[in-house]
C-alpha cells in the first residue's frame, strides 16, 4: 500500500500491489482439449494433401507436355491451328476462345448473382430465405451435361431473334460485329440463315453462365450477411432507407465477396467442358465475333481429341490442359487474394 497527499488534505489510497507475473505462463495451446487438437491437425493436414496433390497435377502436366513444347516451343503460344501430327498446332485461338466464353459468362452471371445474393440476405423473408438457400445449392449440384442438352435443344434455337437483334442494332460493338465471309448471314436480311448465329461463344456463355451464377451468389450472399449490425442500426439512425443502408453499408463492406466471388466464378468458367462442347462448333482461329457460328475451349479440344490421338498429339493436348491450369490457377489464387484482404474476409477478423 503507498499514500497519496492531494492538495492540503492527505488522504491514504490503498493500491493494490501488482501480483508477481509468472515467468512460465501456460501455453493457450497446451491446454486445448484433444478433440480441438485433432480437429486442428486434420484440417492443417487436409490442406497440405490439397496442395500436395495440386503440385503433383502441374508436374504430371508438365512432364507429358515436355515432348509438345520442345518440338513446337514458343509457336505453340501463337499459333491458329491444331494439327499436332504435321507439327503445326497452338493454344492461341483455341485459349482466346476460352477467355471469351468466361467473360461472357461472368457477363451475364455477375448482375444475376449479385442481385440473388443482395435479395436473399436483405429483403427476403426469413422461410423464402431458405428455400432460396436450398434452391441456389441444387442449382450448384445439377450435372453440367444437364446444362449442356439445355442449351443445345433449347436455347440455341431460342436465341436466334435475340441474336439478330443484337448483330442489327448493337454491331457498332466489336465484339457484337458480325463479318460476313460465306454470305450466309447479312445484317437485316430476313432470309439470313439462322444456322450462322448457333454454335457460337454467346450461347455458350449464356450456358455457362447459369453454371456459375450459384457459385459466385454463393460467396456473395455470405460476405453481405457479414455486414456489421451495429453499422446497419447506425446507418438507419441516420434516416437511411433500406436501400440506402445497402449501398453505404453493405455493398462497400462485401465488394471483396462480390470480387472474389465473380473470379472463382471465371475460373469455374475458364475449364468448363462437356457444356461447352456440346453447343459450340469448334474452331482453332481466333474467333473475333462471339454472336456468329464458331467458337472453341480449351477443355473442349481435350475432350474431343483424346481418345483418338497419337502419343505426340496427346502430348500436345497435355501441353493445352497445363496453359489452361495454370490460367485457371492463377485467377483461383487471385480471388482467394482479394477476398482475404477485404473487410468481409478472413483477415479482416481479430
Amino acid at each position: 500500500m503507498s499514500g497519496v497527499t492531494v492538495g492540503s488534505a492527505v488522504a491514504t489510497v490503498v493500491v493494490p500491489e501488482t501480483a508477481a507475473v509468472p515467468e512460465n505462463r501456460v501455453r493457450p495451446a497446451q491446454v486445448r482439449p484433444p478433440a480441438d487438437k485433432l480437429f486442428r491437425g486434420m484440417a492443417r493436414g487436409s490442406g497440405y494433401v490439397v496442395l500436395a496433390l495440386m503440385t503433383m497435377v502441374g508436374v504430371f502436366l508438365s512432364l507429358r507436355a515436355q515432348d509438345a513444347l520442345r518440338v513446337d516451343g514458343w509457336k505453340f503460344v501463337t499459333t491458329q491451328a491444331w494439327e499436332p501430327e504435321s507439327h503445326n498446332f497452338g493454344i492461341a485461338g483455341i485459349l482466346t476462345g476460352s477467355v471469351l466464353i468466361a467473360l461472357t459468362a461472368i457477363f451475364f452471371a455477375l448482375p444475376l448473382a449479385l442481385g440473388t445474393a443482395l435479395f436473399i440476405s436483405e429483403y427476403a423473408p426469413p422461410r423464402l430465405k431458405k428455400a432460396l438457400i436450398a434452391l441456389i445449392d441444387l442449382m450448384a449440384a445439377i450435372p453440367s451435361v444437364v446444362f449442356g442438352l439445355w442449351g443445345f435443344f433449347f436455347f440455341e434455337h431460342a436465341s436466334v431473334g435475340a441474336t439478330h437483334w443484337m448483330s442489327d442494332y448493337l454491331g457498332w460493338i466489336p465484339l457484337l460485329h458480325l463479318r460476313v465471309d460465306t454470305g450466309e448471314a447479312d445484317a437485316g436480311n430476313p432470309l439470313a440463315s439462322n444456322s450462322y448465329y448457333t454454335g457460337s461463344t454467346f450461347i455458350a456463355g449464356v450456358v455457362v453462365a447459369l453454371m456459375v451464377t450459384p457459385i459466385a451468389c454463393s460467396v456473395m450472399r455470405e460476405a453481405f450477411s457479414q455486414a456489421p449490425l451495429g453499422e446497419r442500426e447506425g446507418a438507419y439512425a441516420l434516416g437511411a432507407t433500406r436501400w440506402g443502408m445497402v449501398r453505404n453499408v453493405v455493398l462497400p463492406f462485401g465488394r471483396g465477396g462480390v470480387i472474389g466471388g465473380t473470379m472463382l466464378g471465371l475460373g469455374r468458367a475458364l475449364g468448363e467442358t462437356i457444356a461447352v462442347y456440346m453447343v459450340i462448333s469448334l474452331t482453332f482461329r481466333i474467333q473475333g465475333h462471339i454472336l456468329g457460328k464458331g467458337a472453341s475451349s480449351v477443355s473442349s479440344v481435350i475432350a474431343q481429341r483424346y481418345g483418338s490421338s497419337s502419343h505426340f498429339a496427346i502430348s500436345a493436348l497435355m501441353a493445352a490442359g497445363l496453359a489452361l491450369f495454370l490460367m485457371t490457377l492463377a485467377v483461383n489464387f487471385g480471388a482467394s487474394m482479394i477476398v482475404a484482404r477485404s473487410r468481409s474476409g478472413a483477415e479482416s477478423e481479430a
